[in-house]
């Protein structure tokens, strides 16, 4: 172990001498109190070390040792349901030990290292259970633990191993994570659990195309700006706008296998809202916990910077390592603003030179690491896996041309604009229609004709229906509304239908705050259905006021909350009343003006 001992304290930045032969992103123990840090730069002999906890106290001459290693993860059952800080210490073990506040330099292991899990050994190719001998290659599913009654954890070998065949295989039985269940013809100990560097992204064997949607529950993502699975998103927005609460909505109730929520740098009580909901959320997928597909990285304002800024590195590597048993992972960053910060104050402890509004020349650098390591994949083991990336940026004063809106908008292809109107308005989700956008429309678009071709037809129908109404507004403010003529200002009442029967959605209602795919097109291909039957009548002469004052047209705006997803049956009987209360209107006006036009003839 290569020892040094402190010359500079700035901070979470710590200068120290003696550690030249270590490497660079080495991990140290600093001070009396092994703090944990990482070296950052190596200059002459001199290290630069950031510091992951508390540095009170510190003093000029202190020891650090250096372990040699770059700073890892530990890998293996008993991830799953647990929630961790920035460096992967387990928070409740820790509060068990010793309260509330965490005491400096205080250490948990990550994986429950006692705990027995039951060990399934794989099958070969003919069906027979791997054994002595046998070749294997990295990425190989050796067998397999039951983490959770919803996660089967594969058992892998781990990438980096060298050997090519299994010169001890001990099989089926009970082991804790770091007792051995095979060896390699080189020595190479494969156990349940593996360690995997933090910034250096997991090996795979081909990255594929994004080709079928992320269902969200939520009908402004899923028809308007869908996010496929293996695909990036931001949420920018000002304060209050939602940004929490939506990537807690589809935190929720996405399709993913398994979800990530790193919360970075973010408030406590916003934290405290998550680790207090998610354990008692029914999944709709299993009947059980959230928490038994969730993994949870808590890094709020108040715990050190520099964890802080390694805490997306975390989350990101959780999820290639399940991405690579075959599961579709969602990742929840909350928020890249603040992890953007703790670059900013870490750079300024270092004296580099500043670009955009203080932030380092490399932020573009290190948001581009971050998204590119999501995709979907072949992992080597074979199947499919995805990584899926939601980040929530926080634009201060709600200003989307800062520096990390702007470089984010660079590495995401999915762009959830929060607009600070719509959310006054009590309009939740307040994503806005015309400034988000979506690049994966079209790549999803082959996996909606197949579930159900009229998605994309009325989707475009109702986002061209939004911009027109938007510029009509802008002529109602001029001259008002009485000046348009009926056929414009039937757009600006359905318009409104769209807005708040089909995009305005209610988080805290028990039928609402989940919508279907199949009840999202029903609700939008009925609202289209009403627009077209009026739009006829309308042209025929009949009042707007008339049209407008249907009983139908409420019940269309309450179905989001009044049918189930698996009562949509009743849609079709709504779908009879707008037949049968159109068609009065109907034979009054277009029957009346087909006659005039005969005997005009």
């Amino acid at each position: 172990m290569i020892t040094g001992k402190i010359t500079r304290v700035s901070g979470p930045i710590v200068f120290a001498e003696g550690l030249g032969g270590c490497g660079l992103y080495d991990v140290v123990n600093v001070g009396e109190k092994h703090l944990m840090g990482e070296i950052i730069r190596q200059n002459e002999g001199q290290a630069t070390i950031q510091v992951y906890e508390d540095v009170t106290g510190l003093r000029i001459g202190e020891k650090v040792e250096c372990v040699e290693m770059p700073l890892s993860l530990h890998l293996g059952p008993g991830l799953v349901g647990t929630i961790y800080d920035g460096i992967q210490r387990p928070l409740k073990t820790m509060c068990d030990n010793s309260g509330a506040f965490l005491a400096a330099g205080e250490r948990a292991d990550a994986l429950d290292l006692e705990k027995k899990w039951e060990f399934h050994a794989a099958k070969d190719s003919n069906g027979n259970e791997i054994a002595e001998g046998a070749p294997i290659f990295p990425g190989m599913v050796l067998g397999t633990v039951q983490e959770t009654s919803s996660i089967l954890h594969k058992v892998m070998v781990p990438p980096q191993t060298r050997g090519r065949v299994l010169k001890e295989f001990l099989g089926n039985g009970s082991f804790t994570v770091d007792e051995k269940i095979a060896v390699t013809e080189l020595g190479e100990e494969i156990k349940l659990a593996q360690y995997w560097p933090v910034r250096r992204a997991r090996p795979y064997s081909r990255k594929l195309g994004v080709t079928e949607p992320l269902i969200t529950g939520l009908r402004v993502i899923d028809v308007l700006f869908p996010l496929s699975k293996g695909g990036t998103a931001a949420i920018p927005g000002g304060f209050g706008t939602g940004k929490t609460m939506t990537q807690h909505s589809i935190a929720k109730w996405c399709d993913a296998d398994l979800i990530i929520y790193i919360g970075c740098g973010e408030r406590g009580n916003e934290m405290t809202d998550v680790l207090t909901e998610f354990p008692e959320i029914i999944d709709p997928r299993t009947g059980r916990s959230l928490m038994e597909r969730t993994i949870l990285i808590a890094n709020t304002s108040n715990m050190p910077v520099a964890a802080r800024e390694v805490s997306l590195y975390s989350g990101i590597t959780l999820a290639e390592y399940y991405r690579d048993m075959g599961m579709a992972v969602a990742i929840m960053a909350d928020s890249t603003s603040r992890w953007a910060e703790a670059l900013r104050e870490l750079s300024g402890r270092l004296e580099e030179m500043p670009a955009e509004e203080g932030f380092p020349a490399y932020l573009p650098t290190r948001l581009a690491e971050f998204y590119e390591r999501a995709g979907r994949v072949n992992p080597l083991c074979g199947g499919e896996g995805s990584v899926s990336v939601i980040g929530a940026v926080s634009p201060p004063g709600g200003d989307f041309s800062e520096p990390v809106t702007q470089h984010t908008k660079r590495f995401i292809r999915c762009f959830w604009a929060l607009d600070r109107d719509l959310a006054n308005a009590r309009h939740y989700p307040a994503i806005g229609w015309i400034d988000s956008y979506s690049e994966y429309a079209n790549e999803v678009k082959e996996w909606w004709q197949t579930h159900n071709p009229k998605m994309f037809s009325i989707r475009q129908r109702a986002l061209d229906l939004l911009k027109a109404e938007q510029r009509l507004e802008q002529i109602v403010r001029l001259i008002g509304p009485d000046a348009l003529p009926d056929v414009e200002r039937l757009v600006l009442t359905v318009s409104e239908m769209i807005k708040s029967g089909f995009l305005q959605q209610d988080g805290f209602d028990k039928i609402d705050s989940y919508c279907a795919p199949e009840k999202q097109i029903e609700i939008l291909s009925l609202i289209m259905k009403f627009y077209d039957k009026a739009e006829r009548v309308v042209k025929a002469g009949a009042p707007l006021s008339k049209v407008a004052s249907l009983p139908v047209r409420e019940e269309i705006m309450r179905i989001k909350g009044s049918v189930e997803n698996s009562a949509l049956e009743k849609i079709k009987e709504i779908e009879g009343h707008l037949e049968s209360q159109m068609g009065e209107i109907e034979r009054l006006y277009v029957s009346s003006l087909e006659s005039e036009r005969k005997v005009a003839i």
